[in-house]
């Protein structure tokens, strides 16, 4: 893949033999970042699981304290009292199954988060060839299954995000924008870590987190040194 200037000269910023404190690979990420719009700060975390075996799949979701500087739109699937209240809590849409031939038959996906209550997953179910691929089925483990829509929207709109194994068995996660100060990424990003750390599958035998690198948007790549973790 060939790289444009701007991108070959952020790069030579960065030492790719150094695994670096997180605190300076967050500088050297916000220095690096070329685009001419604010770029969303990635962290990118390659682990020792093998996520074909149920038990050392790494999933859950955890609140960044300073948000992810996105707006985030929310769909919730409901019926009776919940609909009021998802709609009092500031979902975007609230509905059921006449949601269905909408996403189905005309291609709306204008949203970024799914949450449903647990008497609804059995019309959800009908969504997962669409929802699933795009990472939107809503999942106990990341709190998008619960009666507890308010507390779900809550969470969701202020800062909440999910995380999980691709199929490299690596997890891609934002923890902000550029334009955020230094402290609040790295607050961001000890949270994210802190949980990421928790969610160890007890039935892993040897290294858990392998390298971890941060980017921006359209930036190069940084690694952070695992030792700490």
């Amino acid at each position: 893949m060939k790289h444009g200037k701007k991108y070959v000269e952020a790069a030579k910023q960065i030492d790719r033999m150094t695994a670096y404190e997180s605190a300076d690979a967050i500088s050297l990420v916000k220095k690096t970042a070329i685009a001419k719009f604010d770029e969303t700060v990635e962290v990118h975390i390659r682990t020792g699981c093998d996520g074909r075996h149920a038990e050392q799949q790494v999933r859950g979701a955890v609140v960044l304290p300073n948000g992810t500087g996105k707006t985030v739109k929310v769909l919730v699937f409901a019926k009776g009292d919940k609909v009021n209240e998802a709609e009092a809590a500031g979902a975007d849409y609230v509905g059921g199954d006449e949601l269905i031939p909408k996403i189905q038959h005309d291609g709306w996906l204008d949203f970024d988060v799914v949450v449903a209550t647990p008497d609804m997953m059995g019309v959800v179910g009908r969504l997962g060839k669409i929802l699933g691929p795009k990472g939107l089925m809503p999942n106990p483990k990341a709190g998008t299954v619960t009666m507890d829509v308010t507390k779900a929207i809550n969470d969701i709109k202020a800062g909440k995000i999910e995380y999980r194994l691709d199929k490299s068995n690596i997890i891609h996660v934002p923890i902000g924008k550029v334009s955020f100060t230094e402290e609040k990424l790295q607050e961001n990003f000890d949270a994210l870590m802190e949980a990421i750390v928790k969610a160890r599958p007890s039935a892993l035998k040897g290294q858990y987190l392998r390298s971890i690198t941060l980017s921006s948007t359209m930036g190069p790549g940084v690694k952070v040194s695992v030792a700490r973790y």
